[in-house]
């Protein structure tokens, strides 16, 4: 015991010394590696920099929850393509405010509250007002939006919307376009210059040539080493310049949903005819659809048969009160259709109304008993000859009709977006019915005392009952492919592996190249998490160790190549540039054949080719007729030189020319009026020249992208 207990004391400060080191290495990992804020700017909310400006990923989180609010609040579908384009727009957009504020304070550009008032409810206001408070005259009522816009709630989703997106937008759009008209305005063409360019493209060239086609030499006599492309490329790095890229190479295990998937689905919704012929109420039709896990919901109303633009509409207007058709495939769904009743209805229709609300919190504080006093009251005061609009004006708690007598026009695709008592009132009625009804909605309560004043395109219109179902994929489907994908990934742990194992299985190899930015790739689909997996996690060579879902499919990426931001290596510029290099090589060649022949026969000659014309070359064209797009040559069939002798060979696109000007005229143009030019010109350039400017701009700023960390 002793000896154990003196082995304790001694060694007591090693413990302590190793578990000090320990609990130092954690701080520092952790630190150093940024988890959970750590010390050294782990934890950055810097989404990205332009010109030294930092783009904070909580301002861009903010406004992308208000654009996606926005969208939602219009009926657009929120998917993953809808956010990566509004992300998108967004980082165009912040990039843009970063490098054009500085622009605008420099040079003084503003919106004023008076223009910001302007641009609301002057002359020309915004295309969403305009939509939405236009009369039914079409005068923009700007008194209206004025209110309306007032009356708007601080903290209330629309109220951060409207100020907090739209009205910003507004602003930056009106500086946008005084800055593009600033620099518009300051273009200028010349006369001397318009009528040199209207002399050289009056004229007119013929040549006779001699055409020596690269492909008269083999490529396989030509040997292009990588020193030769790494040579071109630096000679012309402007041309080659490549973005941050990974190159990926890929396989995919179908996941989608097989021939006994399909079969099993069919079935089932074949199981639910019957029950579903039987249900003659709307509440039991409703009863079956639930039960049967339908993805259609039941629309208790009718659609006119103009408007059935589906595969079997002519069968479905066919069909008996009660009968049921299918099930067949209507886009991924196996469906029943049922008859459920038919009647004619308009596709317009035009009334008014006066509302009396109870129970609205934001309204006047009314019962419902009251509400219906007053409502009959008011009813029997037109009956008895009073004014529609006086009693509109005095009595209606519907603003929004206030103005215009309570008038409204509905089409019949309205009809589902409208209180279902008032919509059936204005459509199965007739013309010049008057009838109070009473709503009940999430928002009010309330009596509408309505009038029919018109209808119009009066048509058959069906109630139907859809009972369908998607054809999914099984368990035992998904579960193959996934375990097949699971197992490919684990038996591919580099690339030498991966290739092993693709022509082992004989499956399909698809190469791809991605930008830090990307969010699709090509012929997969929505691919962002395989994009951030080859920037932020996988090393050259390596292969996920894992599969990603891309729509019905398991992927598994493997990560080629490296491409850093900058001048192209040789092995990504060669696809390019080899093909050049080569026909550069072939034309030495074929100069040298051509030797010192001083005639265009003794050229055809030396090259086995012949000597051919081409007539009514224009200036101003960009090809030369059976030759193509050769500029080169179509520049030299203008040189007066070339009129006494050849030309020197000409490298062009598809072979070594050398060409004799045989004759260059000119043809007249009476039509040109070099004002009229001068201004046509001048307007195109300054629409074009301020939107240039600032993308100018932007290829000249420093942007440092850190999204890929983010999303």
């Amino acid at each position: 015991m002793s000896v154990i207990q003196t082995i304790r004391d001694k060694a007591a400060w090693i413990i302590i010394g190793a578990i000090a080191l320990a609990l130092v290495a954690f701080i520092v990992q952790d630190a150093l590696q940024g988890g959970g804020g750590g010390l050294f700017s782990g934890n950055s909310t810097t989404l990205g920099k332009v010109n030294g400006t930092s783009i904070d990923f909580r301002d861009f989180e903010q406004r992308y929850k208000m654009a996606e609010e926005n969208q939602r609040a219009q009926g657009y579908p929120i998917n993953d393509q809808t956010r990566n384009q509004i992300r998108e727009s967004l980082w165009n957009e912040f990039v843009e405010d970063a490098l054009m504020g500085k622009v605008y304070d420099k040079l003084g550009i503003t919106v004023s509250d008076k223009e910001l008032g302007d641009l609301l409810y002057g002359a020309n206001p915004p295309q969403m007002l305009r939509q939405q408070f236009t009369d039914s005259t079409g005068v923009f009522n700007a008194q209206m939006a004025y209110q309306a816009i007032r009356s708007l709630k601080k903290g209330t989703p629309q109220y951060n919307s409207f100020w907090g997106e739209y009205i910003p937008a507004l602003e930056k759009g009106r500086q946008r376009e005084k800055f593009t008209s600033l620099i518009g305005k300051s273009m200028y063409v010349p006369k001397w210059l318009l009528e040199k360019s209207n002399t050289e493209n009056s004229q007119r060239s013929s040549i006779s040539y001699v055409n020596v086609p690269y492909s008269s030499i083999s490529d396989s006599t030509v040997t292009v080493t990588d020193e030769d492309v790494r040579e071109y490329v630096n000679n012309h790095k402007e041309m080659y310049k490549q973005e941050n890229e990974r190159s990926l190479v890929y396989v995919t295990f179908d996941a989608a949903p097989s021939s006994a998937d399909s079969q099993a689905v069919y079935k089932t919704v074949s199981d639910a005819k019957d029950a579903l012929a039987a249900a003659n109420t709307v509440p039991e039709i409703q009863n079956v659809l639930a039960n049967n896990s339908s993805e259609t919901p039941f629309f208790d109303g009718y659609v006119l048969s103009s408007h059935m633009q589906m595969g079997n509409a002519d069968t479905l207007r066919k069909l008996a009160d009660g009968a049921v058709f299918g099930p067949y495939l209507d886009g991924g769904n196996y469906t029943l259709a049922k008859m459920v009743d038919r009647r004619s209805m308009p596709d317009s229709v035009k009334s008014r109304h006066i509302l009396i609300k109870f129970n609205d919190p934001q309204g006047p504080s009314r019962t419902d008993s009251a509400a219906k006093k007053l409502i009959d009251s008011i009813e029997a005061a037109i009956r008895g000859g009073a004014s529609f609009d006086s009693m509109v004006v005095k009595f209606s708690d519907d603003a929004g009709s206030k103005e215009k007598g309570g008038e409204y026009e509905f089409a019949s695709m309205q009809f589902s977006n409208l209180s279902k008592e008032f919509a059936e009132v204005i459509f199965y009625g007739n013309t010049g019915d008057k009838k109070v009804v009473k709503v009940e909605n999430q928002s009010y309560s309330g009596y509408h005392y309505i009038e029919v004043l018109s209808q119009k395109k009066i048509e058959t219109a069906y109630k139907l009952a859809y009972l369908s179902r998607p054809v999914v994929p099984s368990d035992e489907t998904v579960n193959g492919a996934s375990g097949a994908a699971a197992q490919f990934a684990a038996e591919s742990r580099n690339l030498k592996d991966f290739e092993a194992n693709v022509a082992k299985r004989k499956l399909n190899k698809f190469p791809a190249e991605v930008k830090e930015s990307d969010f699709m790739i090509m012929g997969l689909g929505e691919s962002r998490e395989i994009v951030r997996w080859a920037f932020n996690d996988a090393k050259k060579g390596e292969v996920a160790e894992h599969a990603f879902m891309v729509g019905d499919k398991y992927v598994v990426p493997a990560l080629v190549n490296v491409f850093e931001k900058g001048t192209m290596s040789v092995e990504k510029a060669r696809p390019l540039v080899e093909y050049k290099i080569r026909n550069n090589k072939k034309a030495e060649n074929i100069i040298k054949k051509i030797g010192n022949a001083s005639t265009l026969e003794a050229v055809a000659q030396a090259t086995g080719q012949q000597v051919l014309k081409a007539d009514s070359i224009a200036f101003n064209s960009t090809f030369i007729p059976n030759v193509g797009n050769e500029m080169k040559v179509l520049g030299a069939a203008f040189n007066k030189d070339y009129q006494t002798k050849i030309s020197a060979p000409i490298k062009g696109e598809i072979g070594v020319f050398v060409i004799k000007v045989d004759n260059i005229s000119a043809v007249p143009n009476p039509s040109f009026d070099v004002k009229t030019q001068q201004e046509n010109i001048q307007r195109q350039m300054g629409a074009m020249t301020g939107y240039r400017t600032i993308e100018v701009l932007k290829k000249a700023a420093t942007i440092k992208d850190n999204r890929i960390k983010f999303f």
